[in-house]
């Protein structure tokens, strides 16, 4: 039995939210996050390369490596990144078939919401670790404080806008376990594979408190 998605969100305050373009930055991209403690990765499925970029990292990496997909929109979506060897996956919203794809699947989805309803709705397919997604631009830290209010049984990793000096903010709510980000994985340190920055980046992400 895989790790649920509440052990994962408790691995890391950070999850990097990660785009491959090419292929052969996965592994050492991958390995720089790892060695910086964070442990956790989030390959999103933007690009042609992404499905064999999570294989890759996940054949490279240590077994305590957490190696999963993001921007799963459909059932295919989740079908082929569980055989890339996805451990978690992650979504931006849902869709009725892809919450029913998830109920059936052995690998946990994290899917995302922007509005209490749509965590009302996930809560009551038995969903209690949701995206909130696009988190600055949804409200930020104000909303998930008023959606804890009455909605205190669901616990959140914030995602979209959130950067080393927001994330502080976000970790200190009772109903947030993580955050999502890219800002240790910009274009330009991958392809310019500066993996000594992005390393000191993680290590950074990874020291937050929670």
């Amino acid at each position: 039995m895989g790790l649920t998605i509440d052990q994962i969100l408790k691995v890391a305050p950070v999850v990097p939210v990660i785009v491959i373009d090419d292929l052969e930055d996965a592994v050492p991209l991958a390995q720089a996050l790892y060695n910086g403690g964070l442990k956790v990765l989030e390959i999103t499925l933007r690009t042609p390369v992404a499905l064999d970029a999570i294989s890759a990292m996940k054949d490279a990496l240590p077994p305590d490596a957490v190696i999963g997909a993001g921007t799963i929109v459909t059932p295919e979506d989740l079908d082929n990144a569980i055989k890339a060897g996805s451990t978690f996956l992650v979504s931006p919203g849902t869709t009725p078939v892809l919450i029913e794809a998830a109920k059936n699947s052995s690998v946990p989805l994290l899917p995302g919401i922007a509005s209490p309803s749509e965590a009302m709705n996930l809560l009551a397919h038995g969903f209690k670790h949701l995206k909130f997604f696009p988190a600055e631009a949804a409200g930020g830290v104000p909303m998930l404080k008023s959606i804890g209010g009455p909605l205190p049984q669901i616990t959140f990793c914030p995602t979209g806008g959130i950067n080393l000096d927001k994330a502080p903010e976000y970790l200190k709510l009772p109903n947030v376990a993580c955050v999502g980000g890219s800002w240790m994985v910009p274009k330009d340190l991958v392809s310019g594979k500066r993996w000594d920055e992005i390393e000191k980046r993680a290590r950074e992400a990874a020291s937050l408190a929670r």
